[in-house]
């Protein structure tokens, strides 16, 4: 590609987390009626989200949850032990309401979001469904490149004004969840060249494999690893990456230009959020990691961005559905600065 044909992607402007406000915040919350340190990580999540709205107030009453679809093209060389024909099929099971996603934000109180991102089939009409759609799935990753320099260009930048039109629409904080048949494969891919970490340890089960499977896998993945030897974000991405995955760390990137925080899922999100982080490092402050997956990799992932997750519960379903069950902590953090007494007005007895 020559200098005149490179991708047109103008990242959001991000400031980073101010450390000069971290002091104060923390006085504050060591001054709420309890001893401090008491609430553990809850505290350092409420300093986290100070920081991020300072000098306003944090907010976590309204939630969204975005959740990325798209195809991909090594599903060709079977690195799933599904049909691509999966993603539509759980794409309409969330529109309907009955998949687990949609379980676990009803009970959390968060509105759902299906984004096309480039699901390898043409969508009905849906209230909740985003057509973001670059293209009808990404092209065989072991034998070609993913997705064009300007789609990954494109799909990031459409991922991005996602966000901030949920938050402009009242969103305080935005969750990401995905789906897309093959996409551990990418994200293997991905993590491998931006932890960067060896490939074999990047490697799961995804939705489920026995020997005969993962041997597949493997193999395919490393096919097409062996097919390019990018390094730099963007050619990582348009070589390996998904399209939800693309949007997936748009909306990271979207999310920390308003300020917000953004909840980051399990192995498929944090990779995004990786890549987020690579192409603007001051992302990294507005991600709240849910939980650790029980997918192999995830551990490097976190690792790598130094992040501690919420919860251990052994998930690996995807969909959001960690970053649902964190969404709760989210907002109790949030009202542990608003709504908890200073201890000096509750001993003074000006409750």
């Amino acid at each position: 590609m020559t200098a005149d044909s490179q991708p047109v992607w103008q990242p959001p402007a991000i400031a980073a987390l101010d450390p000069a406000t971290e002091a104060g915040i923390r006085a504050r919350i060591d001054g709420k009626a309890k001893p401090p340190g008491s609430l553990g990580r809850i505290e350092e999540l409420a300093l986290q989200l100070g920081q991020i709205r300072h000098p306003g107030e944090p907010r976590g009453d309204n939630a969204v949850l975005l959740i990325f679809a798209a195809d991909h093209g090594l599903v060709e060389e079977g690195v799933s032990q599904f049909p691509a024909a999966v993603t539509v099929g759980m794409v309409m099971t969330y529109l309907a309401g009955r998949a687990t996603a949609n379980a676990f934000a009803a009970a959390s109180r968060v509105e759902i979001r299906v984004v096309d991102s480039g699901v390898a089939a043409e969508l009905p009409h849906h209230p909740q469904l985003i057509d973001a759609k670059i293209r009808l799935g990404t092209a065989n990753a072991a034998r070609e490149p993913a997705m064009t320099a300007q789609e990954a260009a494109d799909a990031l930048t459409r991922g991005a004004r996602i966000a901030v039109g949920e938050i402009r629409n009242g969103a305080d904080i935005v969750a990401l969840g995905e789906m897309g048949i093959g996409n551990t494969a990418s994200s293997a891919l991905l993590l491998h060249r931006l932890a960067p970490a060896d490939l074999d340890d990047c490697i799961g089960v995804g939705a489920g494999q026995d020997d005969i499977g993962m041997a597949r896998k493997r193999a395919a993945i490393h096919k097409a690893a062996a097919r390019s030897q990018a390094t730099a974000p963007l050619d990582v991405l348009s070589e390996f990456g998904g399209l939800e995955i693309a949007m997936l760390a748009g909306a990271v990137l979207g999310a920390a230009s308003q300020r917000r925080p953004v909840i980051v899922d399990g192995f498929i999100t944090t990779a995004a959020a990786l890549l987020a982080i690579r192409l603007c490092p001051e992302a990294r402050g507005y991600c709240v990691f849910a939980h650790r997956s029980a997918e192999r990799g995830h551990d490097i992932a976190l690792a790598a961005l130094d992040a501690t997750p919420l919860l251990d519960l052994g998930l690996r379903l995807g969909e959001g559905t960690g970053a649902m069950l964190a969404v709760p902590l989210v907002r109790a953090a949030a009202r542990l600065i608003t709504d908890v007494a200073d201890l000096q007005d509750v001993l003074a007895g000006n409750i």
